[in-house]
């Protein structure tokens, strides 16, 4: 796979006696979406594609011809992991709504075979529904959203909704399995995730599309995408959170001072929010390719210009806001978080609380112990369930959403979790 001349990615054929790009003959051209790996098998070509968030598997031919696309579920992570005999593979998959597993995939029947290698639940998510919506932004980019609510939800702007986002460094936001979301949704909640620039759901030139002096477009992306939400009637500022961390932590602190009435209550964990000193920082130096330097005139007036401590107003109605933050960071140094706590304190003109977690025993969200990790989050759901006045839905409304005798699957991330 090579992205020279073709940023989406292009498969070519290069020759063993002449292993140059010079003599490279062209076999899947640079398709719309982003191709992101590629498993040749005894006569197939696998291709694994990213459209916006989920990803799909496109089958060549090995002269390029292409023959189909694996029927994996809508709205799904799926990867080749292991070629097999002949052109059958095995495929990781996995959804909002279905954990884990591997599949093989019987290239002669062209059907999918669940195998033993299942991640199994207690519960589950037959009562919901992930739909694909579009934002538009504030210069026309259509940014996807997915939506995941119980079925039958009314739009009729009550249901309190938590949007996450991140937008950095090319990372895809793509559809993941966590037992958190069913809590969510048991608790009448809609989740959704905004695939916003600076993510790679689109190739570098989505990427690229956020980064540096477009910083803020990223912001713009997910303010649009927090009011398709509300425009479609799926909640109302008053019943509508926001999350995210680290990168998504600056998309936080950016959203709540632009937009501070779109927005109930905010969770920003490990955050960068000081944007014209974050280079200073031990880590800071390593990441200005993406940021940005105050070195640089363009770089700088646009750092100021979003730069959420920089930014926060003497008196405006600030919505609650829940700072996270591990004392032993060492990719974001933890006053960031403190410094941002104290100015939103001293400037808020509401009585919506403005709060500073610190942990002792964690740093960026990576390798904290499980009991640290489920304190954070009781801490997390707590807040929102008692900003956006959520409770339980009855027992009879669950019905059918509770499995037993199966045992409980090991989640990645819960909605927003760990993303670090």
């Amino acid at each position: 796979m090579s992205i020279k001349d073709a940023p989406l990615g292009r498969i070519i054929a290069i020759p063993m006696l002449r292993p140059s790009l010079a003599f490279a003959k062209l076999v899947v051209p640079e398709a719309k979406i982003v191709a992101e790996g590629v498993q040749p098998t005894a006569s197939r070509l696998y291709v694994t594609y990213r459209n916006g968030g989920p990803s799909v598997v496109r089958v060549y031919s090995l002269a390029g011809k292409f023959l189909r696309e694996l029927p994996t579920a809508p709205v799904s992570e799926v990867a080749v992991a292991v070629r097999l005999e002949g052109d059958d593979v095995l495929l990781n998959t996995m959804s909002f709504v279905q954990a884990r597993a591997v599949a093989r995939y019987e290239a002669r029947a062209n059907r999918l075979v669940p195998t033993e290698l299942v991640g199994r639940s207690p519960f589950s998510f037959d009562d919901a529904v992930v739909e694909r919506e579009f934002a538009v932004s504030k210069d026309g980019t259509r940014v996807p959203v997915s939506v995941i609510h119980r079925k039958g939800v009314r739009l009729d702007g009550s249901n309190p909704t938590l949007l996450y986002g991140y937008g950095g460094y090319g990372i895809s936001m793509a559809p993941y399995y966590s037992p958190l979301l069913r809590l969510w949704l048991d608790y009448g909640g809609v989740y959704a995730v905004a695939n916003v620039r600076g993510g790679g759901e689109y190739g570098e030139p989505w990427h690229l599309a956020g980064n540096l002096t477009r910083k803020q477009n990223v912001f713009d992306d997910f303010a649009a995408s927090l009011q398709l939400l509300i425009d479609r009637k799926y909640t109302r500022p008053e019943k509508a959170a926001i999350m995210g961390g680290s990168n998504g932590g600056l998309l936080m602190g950016a959203t709540l001072v632009q937009h501070p009435e779109l927005v109930r209550a905010v969770v920003s964990q490990v955050g960068i929010y000081d944007s014209l000193r974050w280079e200073l920082q031990p880590n800071g130096a390593f990441n200005a390719t993406e940021f940005g330097s105050i070195k640089d005139p363009d770089q700088f007036r646009a750092l100021y210009a979003y730069s959420p401590f920089a930014n926060a107003r003497d008196g405006v109605a600030y919505p609650a806001v829940l700072f996270a933050a591990g004392d032993n960071d060492g990719r974001v140094a933890p006053y960031e978080s403190r410094k941002m706590t104290a100015r939103l304190q001293a400037a808020t003109s509401s009585s919506n609380p403005i709060l500073l977690r610190t942990e002792a025993t964690a740093g960026h969200g990576i390798g904290t112990a499980l009991s640290t990790r489920i304190e954070e989050q009781a801490d997390v759901y707590a807040f929102l369930v008692d900003q956006l006045g959520m409770a339980a839905l009855p027992a009879a409304a669950l019905a059918g959403t509770r499995e037993t005798g199966k045992p409980p699957v090991t989640a990645r991330r819960g909605p927003g979790a760990g993303r670090r």
